[in-house]
């Protein structure tokens, strides 16, 4: 197999290397077993630091593409298509046929790696990107959002948008109302958040009846500190005794103990998932319906 080193490019060195031996491997162009060559040779062959060639070689092995067998050399792993999913396979394969396609024609790597981002950003959004700085929650918005609309939805945190603006190729960032002052900084100037709107209590309890026994047992279970504190107080400015309430966080050992005994479970569309066989939930869901609506006709 032929490499190719540019010491101009923006793209490292040891990644160069990396990508290229997997792309090989994908392909078809490295065999199982197949010796590659030695750190010193890639070194002395393309005027660079063994220690460049050493580290792209230990990345390679830690992702389990290569194995080094000690005073023998570096081998491709037998069997590595296998240890990775068809779908990915079939992607790499895919790459490679491209990449090489591309090399024969005379592009640089510069030049390869510029038209694919420029395709990539005119690509239309495949994926929701959850911005929120709490897990709990931005979990349960995931689930929300992906049930409601049937498409991948990608939680990070502000602090992530901040440090990595790659987040936001192919997606549309939405987030609570209220967040918009901090997001304006973390956009990118061509995307626009979707900013979603919270439930609100008579949303809530739209078509929720009380349960008819006087005694009945209502528990309320989520991961999230802030849901169990806000069902709460629903619940009780509907008129339900607090005494009557059985609050469980989902995070502790055990939460899900006697919940068969409640007459029904208020759960969040995360949690719900996680309830014992026998329980009777209710979902108290966080975005209001016209924000999933919103969410649902996105294209």
């Amino acid at each position: 197999m032929q490499l190719w080193l540019s010491k101009n490019s923006e793209v490292p060195l040891r990644e160069q290397l990396v990508t290229q031996i997997v792309l090989g491997v994908a392909s078809g162009d490295l065999r199982p077993g197949q010796r590659l060559p030695s750190t010193r040779e890639l070194a002395r062959r393309f005027r660079i630091h063994s220690n460049t060639v050493s580290a792209a070689y230990r990345e390679l092995a830690e992702r389990g593409w290569v194995e080094m067998r000690k005073g023998s050399g570096i081998y491709v792993r037998a069997q590595m298509q296998e240890a990775l999913p068809e779908t990915a396979v079939e992607l790499d394969q895919l790459i490679a046929v491209f990449l090489n396609l591309a090399r024969t024609r005379g592009f640089t790597l510069e030049e390869v790696r510029e038209r694919v981002r420029h395709w990539l950003e005119l690509q239309p959004p495949d994926h929701f990107l959850v911005i929120e700085s709490d897990a709990e929650l931005r979990a349960i918005l995931m689930a929300e959002i992906e049930e409601a609309t049937g498409r991948r939805a990608v939680g990070v945190s502000p602090d992530d948008c901040e440090r990595d603006a790659s987040l936001f190729v192919g997606a549309v960032p939405v987030a609570l109302l209220g967040q918009g002052e901090r997001l304006q900084s973390l956009i990118p100037p061509d995307k626009t958040p979707v900013l979603l709107h919270s439930r609100s209590v008579p949303e809530s309890l739209k078509g929720e009846e009380p349960p008819p026994e006087a005694d009945a047992l209502i528990s309320v279970v989520s991961r999230w500190p802030e849901f169990l504190h806000w069902s709460r107080v629903i619940l009780v400015a509907a008129g339900i005794d607090p005494c009557a309430l059985n609050f469980r966080d989902a995070r502790t050992h055990g939460w899900e103990k006697g919940l068969r005994s409640s007459s029904f479970v208020i759960t969040d569309a995360l949690t719900v998932k996680r309830l014992p066989a026998g329980c009777h939930p209710r979902v108290f869901r966080i975005i209001a319906d016209d924000s999933l609506k919103e969410l649902s006709r996105y294209e």
